[in-house]
């Protein structure tokens, strides 16, 4: 009777930790993994109660690769993590609500993903989100560097290409920044290259690979349709109105849900798909090879999506871009142009 009662003390203490319940025998924050809970990576989502949060908890809950996945947002985690925690795979799930509880989210954890922050509506650029996405991703990362250092971090929140600049100055004035551990995911891009080029094809989208380079916000986004595989070549207006429509992908979805929301679902899978590749690349597998926004000098640029290899370390490899045509050459200057802009605009937040 008493092991009974004990258990399922374990049982509530795992879907609603309180400050004082991680200082409880079995369940201080190194020894968190569930008695029956699967080898693997422990995963914390910043942000798992929101429209990209929640169903990116949920495949995320079933990825084998993950042994513990901890759940922190300020509203609604409690809920979430019940319901996802019903699901019958390895990984133990807790979950983590408010400010007072973001270091327990934190400490000892391998990969961190952050879909915090407001979704765009429509009439909103990117830049429209910057200042209230961008101080929740300064605290965020705040927490991070006290207390998972050396974790891998994914970045979606959005603009992209403001927030992982302000994601490294952080790290940086903390003394904990190390670029090959920091990415902004740009496989969204990637996704939905591979989907419309598939649909113009007639091909399965599984059996293409489009590069996506530069950053991951309007123009910024460069499809590198004359290196797609399996190789083609497309008409000038094919590639016009491809370039186009995966650069607008992100609008065409906000306009369709008419000011109920944004891309969450496919970023969701496309987070998911990212995320997989870096706890395959922290397993050691070879050859994982995906886009990132990361620390690069492929450019003159200090941030810089492009072909990177993941492993134990996070970026291990900065594939350059390879021959570009004279359509993509031109884009190349154009995305350069509103990069630079968008980088530095996330370094003065932080140094303001």
């Amino acid at each position: 009777m008493q092991r009974s009662a004990e258990r399922i003390a374990t049982i509530s203490a795992h879907l609603n930790p309180s400050p004082s319940s991680h200082q409880m025998e079995g369940l201080s924050a190194a020894n968190c993994r569930a008695k029956g809970g699967s080898p693997g990576f422990k995963v914390a989502i910043l942000g798992a109660a929101g429209g990209i949060g929640q169903p990116l908890a949920m495949l995320m809950k079933m990825n084998p690769l993950v042994s513990v996945l901890h759940l922190y947002d300020v509203a609604n985690t409690p809920g979430v993590t019940a319901d996802i925690s019903h699901m019958d795979t390895g990984a133990v799930v807790r979950g983590f609500l408010g400010p007072q509880q973001l270091e327990d989210a934190l400490t000892g954890m391998d990969l961190v993903i952050i879909p915090a922050g407001v979704p765009r509506k429509p009439g909103m650029t990117r830049d429209d989100l910057f200042n209230i996405n961008a101080g929740i991703v300064k605290t965020l990362c705040e927490g991070i560097a006290k207390c998972c250092p050396k974790a891998i971090v994914n970045i979606i929140s959005n603009p992209v290409n403001s927030t992982v600049p302000i994601a490294a100055e952080v790290f940086k004035m903390a003394g904990t920044f190390d670029p090959r551990r920091l990415l902004g995911v740009t496989m969204l891009d990637v996704v939905r290259a591979n989907t419309f080029v598939a649909e113009v094809l007639g091909l399965d989208p599984r059996e293409v690979d489009v590069p996506v380079v530069g950053g991951h916000a309007g123009v910024t986004i460069l499809p590198l349709l004359s290196q797609i595989k399996p190789p083609c070549s497309f008409t000038p207006a094919e590639t016009e109105h491809l370039t186009s429509r995966i650069q607008n992908g992100g609008t065409e979805v906000v306009e369709a849900k008419a000011g109920a929301g944004s891309a969450t679902l496919s970023m969701a899978y496309a987070a998911v798909k990212f995320a997989d590749a870096c706890l395959h690349g922290l397993r050691g597998d070879a050859a994982i090879i995906q886009c990132a926004f990361v620390s690069s000098q492929v450019t003159e640029l200090p941030f810089f999506a492009s072909k990177v290899r993941l492993g134990r370390s996070g970026v291990e490899e900065i594939f350059p871009l390879g021959p570009l045509n004279e359509y993509e050459r031109t884009g190349l200057e154009k995305a350069k142009k509103e990069l630079a802009t968008s980088i530095q605009k996330g370094v003065g937040f932080v140094k303001k």
